[in-house]
């Protein structure tokens, strides 16, 4: 079986900068596979009406700050921006990095922060989803040294260089969301990798139609990576004290309501739960680390639950 990889999603929310900073660097000096935060301009977990830093120039800041650490937004809000400029915006990332960069993207759900700051929010998830149908081959295009040309009703573009081009000879190209007949539809057809999350067996369904979409566009499913988002990972000696910790956690972002079902509980524990996502073929797991930012999940995860997992893979 493949290697486990380990992510780390940092949450931007409910956090300080040297925090933050911090929590990256702590990432990759454990050898974390890569390195995550989200794209939202207001907090999506507990009080909305909270502090949160943006996410591209977070990861920029974490780029000149680490070494080997992947970089990428789990996932970017495609109408935030333009698709032209995202693509030409991590490309820039991929320099700033030495070649570590991954552009993550998906169709947006958070119509508050669109209202707030005045951006297009689409009339439902049909509309947006044909917007992100329209960006990928932008995108894909550009991070590939094409020149595409759009003329899409929500995108244009004509013959858009993107020099210089990016340091990986193919920058990936990451689609999140599990929505079964058009978000996973475009995962096949566009995407270097997928992002699903939940339970098992929901892992498990998706996993199922995505393999059923690239037979039916005639894509090797091999070339798309999976990654799956694992929740909130807390790790200690005992349940009891790692819920004690979860629950703090909690009230620091915004809170909130207790996700349930969450890797929180012993290495042992989290290792169960990272064996049962590989054994469906996701072998890139990644953890969400609210501020805090908690230190010893992060060490445990990459250490313990690492060793563990590699001996009994599932």
């Amino acid at each position: 079986m493949a290697e486990v990889k380990i992510g780390a999603l940092c949450w931007n929310q409910y956090t300080a900068w040297p925090d933050l900073l911090a929590a990256g660097i702590r990432a990759d000096q454990l050898g974390y596979t890569s390195l995550w935060t989200w794209d939202h301009l207001h907090p999506i977990v507990g009080s909305s009406d909270g502090p949160i830093l943006e996410g591209w120039l977070t990861l920029a800041a974490w780029a000149a700050s680490t070494e080997t650490v992947r970089l990428g937004l789990m996932v970017g809000a495609n109408p935030f921006r333009n698709p032209a400029l995202v693509a030409k915006m991590a490309t820039t990332l991929d320099h700033i990095s030495h070649g570590r960069a991954i552009l993550g993207i998906g169709a947006a759900w958070f119509e508050e922060e669109h209202t707030a700051f005045g951006l297009k929010f689409g009339s439902g998830p049909p509309e947006r989803l044909r917007w992100l149908a329209e960006a990928l081959p932008i995108m894909q295009g550009m991070l590939r040294g094409e020149r595409p040309t759009a003329s899409g009703p929500r995108y244009q573009a004509h013959e858009v260089r993107n020099l210089p081009a990016p340091v990986q000879e193919r920058l990936p190209l990451l689609v999140g969301g599990g929505g079964e007949q058009v978000t996973l539809k475009l995962v096949a057809r566009y995407a270097d990798a997928n992002n699903v999350g939940g339970t098992a067996a929901n892992v498990a369904r998706k996993e199922a139609i995505l393999v059923q979409h690239c037979e039916t566009l005639g894509r090797d499913p091999a070339e798309i990576e999976r990654t799956c988002g694992m929740g909130v990972v807390v790790i200690r000696d005992s349940r009891e004290e790692a819920r004690r910790v979860y629950a703090e956690i909690v009230v620091r972002n915004g809170n909130g309501r207790a996700w349930e079902n969450q890797p929180v509980g012993t290495p042992e524990d989290v290792a169960a739960y990272i064996a049962e996502r590989r054994a469906i073929g996701y072998h890139h797991l990644i953890a969400g680390f609210p501020s805090p930012h908690d230190e010893e999940s992060m060490t445990r995860l990459a250490g313990e639950v690492r060793e563990i997992s590699g001996r009994h893979p599932g």
